[in-house]
C-alpha cells in the first residue's frame, strides 16, 4: 500500500489557519516502520562488536531476525537453537554461509541465489527455482532439465551436511486454494523426493510444504509477476551442529 497523505486545514478561533498533514498507513507498513526503529535502537544499544552474519550477539538475535524475516516476506526458517549464539560465532557462520552461497551459484545456473537472515538472526541461503523450469503447467512431475539442475544442486547439500534444508512450493493467484495449495505442496514434495534419490538424507531436510498463492513476491495482476510467484524456494540454514561448531571456533 502507498501511504495516503491528507492535508487538513484547521482554522482557529483567533483567525489564523494551520495545515495538519495526516499520513494514513496500513498494518503492514506500520510493522515495517516499527521494526526499522527497533533495528536502529538495537544496533545503537548493543555494546558487543558485531560481525558479518549476526545481527546481535545474544538472545535478541532470534527476535530481531524473526522481525526482519517477516518484513522481507520470507518464510521464518531456522533451527531451534539451544543456548546463546555469540557475536563471534554468528560472524563465523556468516562467512561459512558466504561460501555455501558461492557454491550454489557455481553449481546451479537456472536459479536465483540470495543470502537472507533466519529466525535466529543468522545468515542463511535461499535458492529460488522458477516453477516453469521445473514443471509443466499445472503439473508436479519434474522434467529432465529440472532433474539435471537439482542433481547439481544436491552436490551443494552433500558438501554442507551441517546445513538444514527447508523446501517450499508457491503458486500465483490463478485458481483457488483448493487447487493451488495441493499443487504447491506436490511440487515441493517432488523436489524433496528427487533430492532424496540424489542421496540427501531425511535428517537434513526439515520442512517440505506448499503455501499456494499466500506468499507472493510480485504483482499477480501481470504475467511477469505471476511467473515470479510460481516458484520453489529452498533454504539452507544453520543446524545445531553448525552452531556448536561455530561456538567452539571449529567451523571453517
Amino acid at each position: 500500500m502507498i501511504p495516503e497523505v491528507i492535508n487538513k486545514c484547521v482554522v482557529h478561533k483567533d483567525g489564523y489557519a494551520k495545515t495538519r498533514i495526516i499520513i494514513k498507513i496500513d498494518d503492514k507498513m506500520r510493522l515495517k516502520i516499527t521494526a526499522l526503529l527497533l533495528c536502529v535502537l538495537t544496533v545503537l544499544g548493543c555494546e558487543t562488536k558485531q560481525g558479518t552474519g549476526t545481527l546481535v550477539g545474544t538472545g535478541g538475535g532470534a527476535v530481531l531476525g524473526a522481525i526482519i524475516g517477516k518484513i522481507a516476506g520470507n518464510t521464518a526458517v531456522g533451527a531451534a537453537i539451544g543456548g546463546v549464539v555469540g557475536a563471534g560465532a554468528g560472524a563465523i557462520i556468516g562467512r561459512h554461509m558466504d561460501k555455501v552461497a558461492e557454491q550454489a551459484k557455481a553449481q546451479v545456473e537456472n536459479a536465483k541465489v540470495e543470502q537472507v537472515t533466519d529466525k535466529n538472526g543468522l545468515s542463511a541461503v535461499k535458492v529460488t527455482f522458477d516453477s516453469g523450469i521445473l514443471f509443466a503447467t499445472n503439473k508436479s512431475d519434474l522434467n529432465a532439465t529440472s532433474k539435471n539442475e537439482l542433481a547439481k544442486f544436491s552436490n551443494v547439500l552433500k558438501q554442507n551436511t551441517d546445513c538444514y534444508v527447508d523446501i517450499y512450493g508457491h503458486t500465483d493467484s490463478t485458481g483457488n486454494d483448493g487447487i493451488n495449495i495441493p499443487l504447491s505442496n506436490s511440487r515441493a514434495q517432488s523436489v524433496a523426493t528427487y533430492l532424496r534419490q540424489c542421496g540427501i538424507s531425511d535428517a537434513q531436510m526439515k520442512k517440505v510444504e506448499g503455501y499456494g498463492s499466500s506468499q507472493p513476491v510480485a504483482d499477480n495482476s501481470t504475467a511477469s509477476g505471476r511467473q515470479l510467484n510460481r516458484r520453489v524456494e529452498i533454504y539452507l540454514y544453520a543446524s545445531q551442529a553448525m552452531v556448536d561448531s561455530a561456538n567452539a571456533g571449529k567451523l571453517n
